[in-house]
């Protein structure tokens, strides 16, 4: 209940007051487990990424946003759940896996965390194991402008998100360098997607 009315709040707000700009949005399966990965540049991303998308996204997002009993009721509400960042959280993978299990959409920052010059960070291992572990396709997205929001005396900057077409993990799970390059991979193609769409 809680996520459908974010949705109908965000839509016309992000159109509104930030032009956004939604660039192939029908890359997304409509049905069967997903995982949605994404950069990361602000708080405004995980609200910025799946409202336009017709199928909820369940974000894996940083254990101190639950810190807060009543925000994190709220993100719950949401379908959001804990990680641990800079560790190997199995509680975690093992929510992801369900979620995927359960053919819904995951939504993964595979940065990590949110890049404060808007530059790409190195890829973390996770979405590779995850997608491997999970054999769900992966949607890579890339999101522009969210970092200027409010900021810089640029208060309501043109904002673009732009989904690419469906990945697939094809290595050995078990070989980190496989992991990594393909989270890598994932990087490197939104990348290429943000400089297109500019």
């Amino acid at each position: 209940m809680l996520y459908a009315l974010a949705r109908c709040f965000f839509v016309p707000f992000f159109k509104i007051f930030f032009r956004a700009r939604v660039l192939g949005a029908e890359n997304l399966p409509a049905e069967g487990p997903v995982i949605l990965a994404a950069n990361h540049l602000s708080n405004w991303d995980p609200p910025f990424l799946a409202c336009f998308l017709p199928r909820p996204v369940s974000y894996m997002a940083k254990i101190e946003l639950f810190k807060n009993p009543v925000f994190a009721a709220a993100i719950r509400s949401c379908h959001a759940f804990p990680v641990k960042r800079g560790a190997a959280d199995r509680g975690a993978i093992k929510t992801a896996m369900q979620v995927l299990k359960e053919e819904r959409v995951l939504g993964v920052f595979p940065e990590g965390t949110r890049s404060h010059t808007g530059k790409m960070q190195k890829a973390e291992a996770g979405v590779a194991l995850i997608a491997s572990m999970s054999d769900a396709p992966v949607v890579p997205a890339a999101i522009l402008g969210t970092n200027e929001i409010f900021s810089k005396g640029r208060y309501f900057p043109k904002l673009t998100i732009a989904y690419g077409k469906p990945m697939k993990f094809t290595g050995n799970r078990k070989n980190k360098e496989d992991l990594e390059e393909f989270s890598q991979s994932i990087l490197n193609i939104i990348s290429d997607m943000k400089e297109k769409v500019k």
